[in-house]
């Protein structure tokens, strides 16, 4: 059944639905997606199709833009940047018809585990398959393809592990400048 709006409830709709960034109305929202009551937030334009939504632990941030689609689980304590991508799932050729055509069985575990503790900042890409570790920094940019080990701080494409946070002070260890201590 249509829904009639005038143009007045249009723009205050299009207004909360894109630029209400704030922590309130991320709750809302978070709420009317079905994920309330976990201290979850959801930024504006975020789009989550998973298939189970107690697969989003407590106290998660989604970013503006982001997109979750498939069997992902993201643990508690989650930070996810703006226009990051996880897409769990995967596309198979089909000889038959000379394209990705369909949705496809699986050859083996396509989904995807952002640990507890991550955080995955502005346009990071996770491929299906990814298990990441607990706590890890997933810098900007990065397209996580492979799974990752605890306290892990990863950054590239494909990414690779450029150091690690200790996980008594917090402190960042950088691989490249333990190379130039011992040069």
């Amino acid at each position: 059944m249509p829904i009639n709006m005038d143009d007045e409830m249009f723009l205050h709709l299009t207004e909360y639905c894109n630029s209400s960034d704030n922590p309130i109305d991320n709750a809302r929202r978070a709420e009317m997606l079905g994920f309330g009551g976990r201290k979850i937030l959801i930024a504006p334009g975020a789009i989550i199709r998973i298939p189970n939504q107690e697969n989003i632990g407590s106290n998660v941030f989604i970013g503006l833009y982001t997109y979750v689609n498939g069997d992902v689980t993201i643990g508690n304590n989650v930070l996810i940047g703006p226009h990051c991508s996880l897409a769990a799932g995967n596309h198979k050729f089909d000889p038959a018809t000379g394209w990705f055509s369909a949705r496809t069985n699986p050859d083996g575990d396509d989904s995807i585990v952002i640990g507890d503790g991550c955080w995955l900042a502005s346009k990071v890409t996770v491929t299906g398959g990814v298990k990441m570790g607990r706590a890890n920094l997933i810098c900007a940019g990065a397209v996580v393809t492979k799974s990752t080990p605890d306290y892990a701080i990863m950054a590239g494409i494909p990414a690779k592990q450029i150091g690690e946070i200790n996980p008594k002070t917090g402190e960042y260890i950088w691989y490249h400048q333990q190379k130039e201590k011992n040069s």
